[in-house]
């Protein structure tokens, strides 16, 4: 049985999404030191190049060799630019499920993007990889994240109280941790009957393939 992810390139018609580069890192760490970002995971602040790099030389290959996951940089199919991250963790080889989460650069944001490459994601470990449940947790107040969770057909499945710990900003400028609920959403295959369909209507990218 399979219990690793392959070196993989998912493309739709406006993403590129692949192995995360060297090259990457200076956009990735102005990414993760977005405000967004920062309120919303657990990214440590500031971000720097050189967490960047460890991130991209470390802990995705390892992610990936052992099977705990996959880490995917989102990049704009016309410019090359980095617009993203997929992460894939806490994979389960035996009941072949995986929870996703995503990242969207604050220059790219409005664009769909999140909503695209979870998407493509998603088609590729359910068409391609065997995959029999995708789970996905939102914060409580993360009302960006809960309508990709929505637009790509996962079912919210409940509440974890008091489960995730965001960030909020004090008077004195710094980070402080604030707790919230996650809500749980779960996408099986048959969830994504017809997504794609209402994803082209909207005028977003249907089409998905990998090498």
């Amino acid at each position: 049985m399979t219990t690793t992810f392959p070196d993989i390139s998912i493309n739709t018609d406006r993403l590129v999404l692949r192995a995360l580069e060297e090259a990457d890192a200076p956009a990735l760490a102005e990414m993760m030191n977005d405000e967004m970002v920062a309120a919303w995971t657990a990214v440590p602040q500031p971000y720097t190049e050189d967490a960047a790099l460890r991130w991209i030389t470390e802990y995705a290959p390892a992610e990936r060799t052992t099977g705990r996951g996959l880490d995917l940089a989102v990049t704009e199919f016309l410019t090359q630019r980095l617009v993203g991250v997929i992460q894939l963790s806490h994979t389960n080889w035996r009941v072949r499920s995986t929870e996703i989460s995503y990242i969207v650069a604050p220059w790219a944001r409005g664009e769909g993007y999140a909503t695209e490459a979870a998407l493509a994601t998603a088609q590729w470990l359910f068409g391609d990889q065997g995959f029999e449940r995708i789970e996905l947790r939102t914060a409580a107040d993360n009302t960006a994240s809960q309508q990709v969770a929505q637009k790509i057909g996962s079912i919210s499945e409940g509440v974890l109280r008091n489960a995730c710990i965001a960030r909020t900003r004090t008077e004195d400028g710094t980070w402080a941790d604030l707790r919230t609920d996650f809500i749980v959403w779960g996408l099986l295959p048959e969830d994504l009957e017809g997504v794609a369909d209402q994803m082209a209507e909207a005028g977003y990218s249907s089409f998905t393939d990998w090498s």
